[in-house]
């Protein structure tokens, strides 16, 4: 399952060259994998309250084309991989049909200590695995 999200391209979001600094690119797709999660009936909030956590273990980004202010991008956001403790999301960011960048970004739930542990039943849904 593709889940999609979109946003518009803000002016303090761009360098001085005047596309979106590569930084933000990272926040991009921070909120599109939260938009997935939801998406797919992960209840993250109920996670973070039970003592729970999903982090980012690593990302690796390929940059395409330059995004530039009031460009309309849509994110795509799919799993690639899933295990008992972790899994990759894969990620494109789009303007119409052109690539902007590319994203694969591993996760780990952890558990109160930062340590991975295993997903109880309840938010390991099936919309996590390939």
């Amino acid at each position: 399952m593709i889940c999609e999200c979109t946003l518009t391209v803000r002016t303090y979001e761009c360098d001085s060259y005047g596309h979106v600094n590569n930084a933000n690119y990272l926040n991009y797709l921070e909120y599109a994998r939260y938009e997935f999660l939801r998406t797919i009936g992960f209840d993250y909030p109920a996670a973070i309250k039970a003592g729970y956590g999903v982090y980012v273990a690593r990302v690796e980004i390929d940059y395409k084309k330059s995004a530039l202010t009031d460009d309309v991008l849509r994110i795509q956001s799919w799993p690639i991989k899933k295990g008992a403790v972790s899994g990759i999301i894969a990620q494109k960011i789009l303007r119409g049909e052109e690539s902007i960048a590319e994203a694969k970004v591993t996760w780990a739930f952890v558990n109160s200590s930062g340590v991975p542990a295993k997903l109880p039943k309840e938010w390991d849904v099936p919309g996590l695995k390939p």
